[in-house]
């Protein structure tokens, strides 16, 4: 393994604090484009420069620069947004957007096609709206998620709370953000100084999530800091806290791999971000800095051990961590429809297709979130399942509230199938240049020919853990569905089955690099298998396992826990 740095931790460490020459770029009007090290780091600012690859290979031809655009994500811990942001948001996808708004898997927004000349009045229009960009993507703790309580308890807004918290504590500190974006003031012989990331910043990009009993509606194993809210007799206790979580992976490398997060103990409120800090500083010291295909934290702890990083956390922030606390899941996946909160407002689930919101021909749903947007008095929710809750209505606001659901086609969760309604897909072709195959687009189509198999076995109802994407690189996180598409090329996928239905066990490929009609077929069979001899409640991914389709998993799978109590 080499030691030399990767060409990425050589521009950081020249970069002035991410400035690099960001701003310059920016002003070239020659191009739609910046530069490859400027490209790398805008990443910390928010932001990834794109081009539309389906029309790549005809403005190639045409001896034109391809169709260059920019994708900016907003920080927005634990996706919570009131409705004059939600408003300010949806002017931002109007004036300079090409799809509209799109929720993300963690619990945010995208906005793509946003043309160069218009970045910067995109992020200053985020600003104004009271949110930031900053390190929503990077080599940076990223976007905080957490569960989204329909019942929104006390303690429920508790944890909330401590999301924010959390979110705010590792935001970078450098002024590079407002001078290039907000025309903050330029500080030229002032020291600047990260205390948390240093000067080179993470290794790798850092997730972190909260979920709270009995649901993993954030997939709590996949974030390299899980933590698990212990709520009881009203009260939270604390957090239990698992490390090394991680969706991503390379095809035909099994020196990279998903991993869940391993379970390592139990810590107060009080020390949350103690031990939070302590987890990101010892990957900031520790971390594969020269090949980064091995530098996500799930990497450094299996190269040094579990053991060995637990007891330099413990040595780093000054004390033991508890036993692990008894927990459990029951579900992922969002709940639907009215729910009714302890202090007797409602919250409304709603079912958005790949997080997709905008008009066609079918449906208004860009509209109809702005026109509840106008009316609403209480906040919206995303989740990581890429849906809505439209939170805190009072009762005398129901009525109003769907009778807009039902007029701009947002109440298609009443009648969605219960695979649809658990799926989640990346956004692929044609502006990830990642993508390999199709996957938001696709999906709508798959789905339906996969709907038309379950109908013929009476399975329609049947919760199924769907996931797709178009890369080996997890942003849909589908190494823990119960069925994942991953894509290989054009039309051809790996087939993996298996996880189970509450995020504790990850699947294994089952099928590689095959077309529509053998997964069609495969699924297919697979489906009239379950539907004759699953047992009752009996959850399609533990079928496969108990019924030996798929080999019973290895310790590996699951997550490792240390000095776990009941």
């Amino acid at each position: 393994m080499s030691n030399t740095l990767s060409h990425l931790e050589q521009v950081k460490a020249v970069s002035r604090h991410l400035r690099g020459t960001i701003e310059e770029g920016l002003n070239d009007p020659v191009t739609g484009a910046i530069s490859d090290d400027d490209n790398k780091l805008l990443k910390f600012h928010g932001s990834y420069q794109q081009d539309d690859r389906d029309i790549r290979d005809e403005r190639r031809k045409q001896k034109l620069e391809p169709a260059y655009s920019f994708m900016i994500r907003a920080r927005l811990p634990g996706g919570v947004i009131t409705p004059a942001q939600w408003l300010a948001f949806d002017d931002l996808a109007r004036n300079y957007c090409s799809r509209g708004l799109r929720i993300t898997t963690r619990q945010t927004f995208q906005w793509h096609g946003v043309i160069k000349a218009n970045l910067k009045p995109s992020m200053q229009a985020i600003h104004d709206a009271m949110a930031t960009t900053i390190a929503a993507c990077g080599d940076v703790n990223r976007q905080v998620v957490s569960s989204v309580n329909p019942q929104l308890s006390s303690q429920h807004q508790l944890v909330q709370e401590w999301t924010q918290k959390l979110s705010d504590h590792f935001i970078p500190r450098t002024r590079a953000y407002h001078e290039i974006w907000l025309d903050g003031e330029k500080i030229t012989d002032e020291p600047e100084e990260e205390p948390i990331y240093g000067d080179t910043y993470l290794p790798r990009k850092f997730k972190m999530g909260i979920a709270i009993p009995p649901t993993n509606d954030v997939d709590v194993f996949a974030q390299d800091l899980g933590l698990i809210a212990i709520i009881e007799d009203g009260k939270l206790l604390g957090f239990n806290v698992a490390i090394g979580g991680g969706m991503g992976a390379s095809h035909g490398d099994d020196t990279t791999y998903a991993r869940l997060g391993s379970l390592i103990g139990f810590v107060p409120p009080e020390q949350l971000i103690a031990v939070a800090e302590g987890v990101v500083t010892l990957q900031r010291d520790y971390g594969n800095r020269a090949e980064r295909q091995y530098a996500r934290l799930k990497y450094t702890i299996d190269h040094r051990g579990l053991d060995w990083f637990k007891s330099q956390l413990e040595a780093r922030i000054g004390f033991s961590l508890q036993p692990v606390r008894s927990y459990q899941f029951d579900q992922n996946g969002d709940r639907y429809g009215w729910s009714k909160g302890e202090d007797g407002k409602w919250h409304l689930g709603l079912y958005i297709e790949s997080g997709r919101l905008w008009d066609n021909d079918d449906h208004q749903l860009q509209t109809g979130v702005r026109e509840i947007s106008k009316i609403h008095k209480g906040q919206f929710r995303l989740t990581c399942n890429q849906n809505l809750v439209i939170a805190d209505v009072a009762q005398q606001d129901r009525a109003t509230i769907d009778e807009l659901v039902a007029q701009y086609g947002l109440d298609g969760y009443l009648r969605q199938s219960g695979i649809r309604r658990h799926h989640i897909s990346c956004v692929a072709l044609p502006t990830c240049g990642l993508a390999m195959a199709e996957s938001e687009r696709y999906a709508p189509e798959l789905l339906s020919k996969l709907e038309a198999l379950l109908v013929t076995h009476g399975l329609e109802e049947a919760p199924i853990l769907l996931r797709i994407t178009g890369c080996p690189n997890g942003c849909a996180r589908p190494y823990l569905g119960e069925i994942a598409l991953i894509g290989r090329a054009l039309g051809r996928y790996d087939l993996r089955l298996g996880a189970d239905f509450i995020g504790e066990r990850l699947n294994i490929v089952y099928r590689e690099n095959i077309a529509e009609p053998e997964i069609l077929s495969t699924l297919d069979t697979l489906f009239e298998a379950y539907a004759k001899d699953r047992e009752i409640n009996e959850k399609f991914g533990d079928f496969l396992v108990r019924s030996k389709v798929i080999p019973a998993p290895t310790q590996r799978l699951t997550p490792i826990v240390l000095n776990a109590v009941t």
